[in-house]
């Protein structure tokens, strides 16, 4: 398939890693920033294949991973009420609140519907005038665009029955947490190529200038992944620092710009608190004064909802790239995709519900042809190179 066959082609791993490996002088940890990126790594063994003393921490980039337990018992508070139909994407159906999560509410009798895009809310609403559509509004840069215009339609339609849940979360001023913390681990970053493609990469040029950190805006396939790695790599052993941009077939500096004229017509920044890593000062959007009747969390006074995370559960450090999933002592036993404990466990982009999919948390059975073909010493842990051939 074009454009995409030739971005998983072992021999150019090879020879990348080939590159990695002569350029090298000296151990770095580098962050992908984006859950689409993590599950790459990990299905494709991608970080096995790196040579020894390069290591891939695991960013905060999975946007069902950083929503916060409060948000998530907010949308289950509304969700039960019987004049609401409440609409979300399909992988906060199963992300778990201090009571179950959307599915035991569907059970149970509450109407919880899967869409497969916030305007899908305005057919419903058009078809229930009697009941209320709340549509759960979570993510990063990227689903903005497309919230925007439900929250903007349902304005200028003058729909007084759609409203929306706001949880939305911005990467630059995670990325600027991240470097701030005295336990930071990070010397680079992979960036987040989606959110890029909506809000261009020149906001990152401050980050890396201020902290002398590379920041690679980097793609979701495998070669993408291990030429944004050695891109990061070659910065770091040159003692530079600037925002480079590997994802050049898809995206520019500047962004969309129409995306982003809507974005700021519907949305304005505020403090947004993050799953696991807390409030970050200016981190998310909300909805603008004019926008107050279809502002979900205003409409139903679910502003007050006190939580508290299992303790058990790391998915915080995981997600600021301190530790693994296989670190945390319920990972594969208390806690796996079937009953999991955190966000990090549910989401398909989730660094530990990743792990799990594909083998992490087993024994290593073996090697696989592309560390073969890689020239790589080490054996996979589980997971294949280039999809599930060769699985142990």
């Amino acid at each position: 398939m074009k454009y995409l066959d030739e971005y998983r082609d072992g021999d150019v791993a090879g020879k990348i890693v080939a590159e990695m490996r002569r350029i090298q002088t000296r151990p770095w940890v580098l962050m992908e920033v984006c859950g689409g990126q993590t599950h790459s790594i990990v299905k494709n063994g991608l970080d096995q294949l790196l040579p020894e003393g390069v290591e891939l921490v695991h960013g905060p980039g999975c946007p069902v991973c950083v929503t916060p337990l409060e948000m998530i018992d907010k949308a289950h508070a509304i969700a039960r009420r019987r004049d609401v139909i409440f609409c979300s994407f399909g992988d906060m159906l199963r992300v778990p609140g201090s009571d179950g999560d959307l599915f035991t509410i569907k059970s149970e009798g509450g109407d919880v519907r899967v869409v497969y895009s916030p305007l899908d809310c305005v057919k419903i609403a058009r078809a229930n005038p009697a009941r209320q559509i709340v549509f759960f509004a979570i993510g990063f840069e990227t689903t903005a665009p497309a919230n925007a215009m439900l929250a903007w339609r349902a304005r200028e339609e003058q729909m007084a029955n759609v409203s929306l849940l706001v949880s939305h979360v911005l990467v630059p001023p995670a990325l600027e947490a991240i470097l701030a913390s005295p336990e930071n681990r990070v010397q680079g970053f992979l960036g987040p190529g989606h959110v890029c493609a909506v809000m261009g990469y020149g906001e990152y040029v401050p980050i890396s200038a201020r902290h002398k950190v590379p920041i690679v805006v980097t793609g979701f396939e495998p070669l993408d992944i291990l030429e944004g790695t050695l891109m990061t790599m070659r910065q770091l052993e040159e003692g530079r620092a600037a925002v480079e941009n590997q994802y050049s077939r898809v995206l520019d500096r500047a962004g969309n710009l129409a995306a982003q004229k809507l974005v700021g017509k519907v949305f304005e920044v505020g403090d947004r608190k993050w799953r696991g890593i807390g409030t970050i000062p200016m981190s998310g959007y909300r909805l603008r004064e004019e926008f107050a009747r279809h502002d979900a969390e205003r409409l139903f006074d679910v502003a007050e909802i006190a939580t508290l995370e299992p303790e058990i559960c790391i998915s915080g450090e995981i997600l600021r790239g301190i530790k693994k999933p296989h670190d945390c002592p319920a990972f594969g036993t208390l806690c796996s995709p079937q009953h999991p404990l955190g966000a990090t466990m549910v989401s398909a982009e989730g660094a530990c519900a990743a792990y799990y999919a594909y083998g992490r948390h087993l024994k290593p059975q073996g090697r696989d042809a592309l560390h073969q073909i890689a020239g790589g010493t080490r054996p996979a842990a589980g997971g294949a190179l280039w999809g599930d051939a060769g699985r142990a």
